[in-house]
């Protein structure tokens, strides 16, 4: 789409406005631009020009996702990225790391930024192209903010994160190509962020 430079001039970029954390150098604690809720029936995505939420599709199943959903600010999924899925020929998936923000109170409205604890991820690959999926809580969650590590969460939750992955895209006739690996913990995730930024360093500019 096609606007005016005075439609997006005075509104910082979710994606290249932002820091990647409210803690520099530390990514214990990253900055998490929300597209979706776990209420949306409609998938939003975040328009790479002006950075406006644009609707992208109706959610073609029943699935929801089961966790905020958006991507972290500054980061790009490109070769350093993908070397951390798999050493061969994998490529980046091109856009901001994908994170799920776990918050025990409901939070019904995207388009908003937050502190998000990194727990761990998932490893996924969808069209041939890596594309991580971090896993984080809500910083300062009453219930939740105690969790220091992927391990820390109930089974059943990562589960739900692996099924909505798993099906959002699924259409009648037409073979999945997604692929989710083992859950990886803390410590992997902060590698992947860390490469995600110089990535997105190397692609943008630091």
């Amino acid at each position: 789409m096609s606007f005016p430079e005075s439609f997006y001039r005075w509104r910082p970029h979710p994606w290249h406005g932002l820091e990647v954390g409210p803690e520099l150098p530390s990514v214990d604690v990253v900055h998490a631009y929300i597209e979706i809720t776990p209420f949306d029936q409609v998938k939003y995505e975040t328009d790479k020009k002006t950075g406006y939420l644009f609707v992208d599709r109706p959610h073609r199943t029943s699935s929801q996702p089961p966790a905020l959903y958006g991507f972290v600010p500054r980061t790009y999924c490109g070769k350093r990225t993908a070397k951390l899925m798999d050493s061969g020929e994998l490529k980046g998936d091109k856009d901001p790391l994908d994170i799920c923000v776990l918050s025990e109170r409901p939070i019904t409205r995207a388009d908003i930024v937050l502190n998000a604890r990194v727990l761990g991820g998932l490893p996924m690959i969808d069209g041939g192209e890596a594309d991580d999926k971090i896993i984080a809580v809500l910083e300062n969650d009453y219930v939740l903010s105690g969790a220091k590590d992927i391990s820390d969460l109930p089974p059943v939750l990562i589960e739900r994160l692996n099924h909505y992955f798993m099906t959002y895209k699924m259409q009648p006739g037409k073979e999945l190509s997604v692929s989710i690996g083992e859950p990886y913990g803390r410590e992997h995730a902060l590698e992947v962020i860390k490469a995600a930024t110089e990535d997105y360093n190397e692609k943008y500019g630091d």
